[in-house]
């Protein structure tokens, strides 16, 4: 998971301007369309990573490529569209989807770039660029929905579960958030299972943007 090379730091810090704001004001976003505003009232429904950047959550994807920002204030007594439980679940959901979005448009990039008549290295530097951004993106979508607080993917699961189970998890939600952070830190474990799933979702990108594309 780790790569300390400095061209792919440098290109993680623009997804970390870029990529990390857009994750969290989606956050914001579809909780303001179900009906709760308090992102909107709390000034994050901006793209300013400066409202967004958690330091320790910046840190970890510059250096890992997995990370997250400060969560989005929501409120789910103010949704109006859908009951509290689905709402916190399709309110998580928005964050990781904007990075497959972005993932998307990064891959549409990279093959427009190939596709350009430009300077051999100005193809190379830029394809590398939107290259790496895309695979950044898609790790951070399926980093984010782990079903372990405070990642996404820990409210998505809550609208599965019934009560009794997710009373046992809030009752040991700090020995689970320590045990996968020393899985995080320490191991390799979590490589395979992600890259597996990242994989899988850059195949399918690629061959959807092949249909209009022709590469």
């Amino acid at each position: 998971m780790f790569n300390l090379s400095p061209t792919t730091i440098l290109v993680r810090a623009l997804v970390l301007f870029t990529t990390m704001p857009i994750h969290e004001c989606a956050h914001g976003w579809g909780a303001d369309k179900l009906g709760d505003h308090t992102a909107r009232q709390a000034g994050r429904l901006t793209l300013n990573p400066f409202h967004h950047l958690d330091l320790f959550g910046s840190i970890l994807l510059l250096f890992a490529g997995v990370g997250w920002a400060k969560p989005v204030p929501v409120n789910p007594y103010y949704f109006t569209k859908v009951d509290r439980r689905a709402g916190i679940a399709l309110t998580a959901l928005a964050g990781p989807m904007s990075n497959i979005l972005m993932a998307l448009l990064t891959m549409i990039l990279y093959k427009a770039v190939l596709l350009l008549p430009l300077p051999t290295f100005l193809v190379s530097f830029l394809a590398m660029v939107f290259m790496v951004m895309c695979v950044t993106n898609l790790n951070l979508a399926v980093f984010n929905l782990i079903p372990v607080h405070p990642l996404d993917g820990s409210r998505i699961l809550a609208f599965f579960l019934p009560d009794k189970a997710l009373r046992w998890i809030d009752e040991h939600e700090q020995i689970i958030y320590i045990v996968f952070m020393m899985l995080i830190l320490f191991t390799n474990i979590l490589d395979g299972p992600i890259s597996f799933v990242v994989n899988g979702i850059y195949g399918f990108l690629w061959k959807f943007t092949a249909l209009f594309m022709g590469i």
